[in-house]
């Protein structure tokens, strides 16, 4: 199948033209019928390069005159350098079209990828940081460039001079090298990456700025991009994640931005400014309030554990507690144990913390018993087919709501006979 004429190498700001369906496939999804079609020319931009495909309709006249469209909701290239066209309706090989390109879609792309040949020419120019990478996404952009790490008053300088040169609104123009022009290009440092293809190669020249190989869409004019906002700066596997929005999304991410803070300065009653100081504030309460929450924990569990301890009877030589909380967190009833073990002789505790399912029972006992908690509740534990266990002071684990009184009275059982086992040995 020839490969089909592709309208936007030469004209991005092409939104409609007209063409001939060449092929038809169709697609197997599991119950929703898809078409891939192909024309002799197209405007619409498959995925490549790091930039998403376009979107739009076809415009068809039926075999009784009618007029219909059908969307156009992606396009793939193959390995043959087909352009394929998925639809959810079927067009006949030789049918006539005319094809709408989502504009807002497509411009937007079109001042993403520009907006990141400039950027990338800056952070090359600037700090000798090459880019490897580039996604487009729908809501922002990354380019990951070769370094180290970027300070901010470099990103910051990057960024204001990448909009001086969207301010003087410079010229962007596509123009052709053949292969062995395009290498000397490279060579000499006038290119600054050339694909591994054979042929000509297309190139976009933002005068006296950057020359680069590239087969996507673009703006005209640096004025055109209309704004570039870096966002975000973190580590990547190659260097270092840049993620930045051009044009009217920029302006939708300040505009969210703005929002979002405006928000904030309202509900802590405090001006944009002045937000830093009042979160580290707040922050500086929280660590405050976290410190005198444990010592509150800390006084409530012994307090709470003397109680317990004391109103249990020693049967045997052994004080042996078993309860279970609903509305206590599983860290209180575990502090609870160890507390209540330390506050009297002979005791062992079954405490359960039913808060959330599974329930988590926990196992403990004072240092003058001996026997081991983890061998005990592991033992018991794995009757049920669950797990669990610890150390010989202190043991835990998981088990379903319904089946904690009967893991309570074998623990008990457990802990009994090895109380009598051990009084019996001495």
């Amino acid at each position: 199948m020839p490969a089909s004429e592709r309208l936007y190498y030469s004209d991005s700001f092409l939104k409609a033209f007209t063409g001939e369906v060449t092929g038809v496939r169709e697609l197997g999804t599991g119950g929703e019928n898809l078409w891939q079609l192909s024309l002799n020319r197209t405007a619409f931009y498959p995925t490549s390069g790091g930039q998403p495909f376009d979107r739009g309709v076809f415009r068809a006249t039926s075999k009784q005159g009618g007029i219909f469209d059908v969307p156009v909701d992606q396009v793939e290239e193959d390995e043959a350098g087909a352009v394929w066209h998925f639809v959810s309706k079927p067009l006949d090989v030789g049918a006539q079209i005319e094809g709408l390109i989502d504009w807002e879609r497509r411009f937007d792309h079109m001042q993403q990828h520009t907006g990141q040949h400039l950027l990338s020419a800056v952070f090359l120019k600037e700090l000798g940081a090459p880019t490897v990478s580039f996604h487009l996404g729908e809501s922002s952009s990354t380019i990951d460039v070769t370094s180290a790490a970027l300070a901010h008053h470099s990103v910051e300088r990057v960024e204001r001079i990448a909009n001086e040169i969207i301010g003087e609104d410079r010229s962007v123009t596509i123009r052709y090298a053949e292969r062995d022009e395009a290498e000397s290009m490279l060579a000499s440092g006038a290119l600054r990456k050339l694909p591994e293809r054979e042929g000509t190669i297309r190139l976009i020249d933002i005068a006296d700025c950057d020359v680069n190989a590239c087969g996507g869409t673009h703006v005209l004019s640096t004025g055109q991009i209309g704004g570039l906002l870096i966002r975000k700066i973190e580590k990547a596997s190659r260097g270092v994640r840049v993620e930045f929005v051009c044009g009217l999304r920029a302006v939708r991410t300040a505009r969210r931005d703005m929002d979002l803070l405006a928000e904030t300065s309202a509900q802590l009653s405090t001006g944009a400014l002045e937000l830093p100081a009042a979160v580290e504030r707040l922050l500086t309460e929280k660590k405050a309030g976290a410190k005198q929450r444990q010592k509150l924990h800390q006084e409530l569990a012994e307090f709470q554990a003397t109680q317990i301890a004391t109103e249990a009877p020693i049967e045997n030589g052994l004080r042996l507690v078993t309860r279970a909380w609903k509305d206590r967190d599983r860290d209180y009833v575990k502090l609870l144990a160890s507390k209540t073990v330390k506050a009297a002789a002979a005791t062992a505790v079954i405490f359960c913390a039913a808060d959330a399912e599974p329930a988590r029972v926990f196992v403990a006992r004072s240092s003058d018993l001996d026997f081991n908690c983890g061998n005990i509740l592991r033992e018991q534990l794995a009757k049920l087919g669950l797990r669990g266990g610890g150390s010989a002071d202190l043991a835990q684990g998981d088990v379903p709501s319904g089946q904690v009184a009967s893991l309570q009275g074998s623990v008990s059982e457990a802990i009994r006979g090895a109380a009598e086992e051990a009084q019996a040995g001495r």
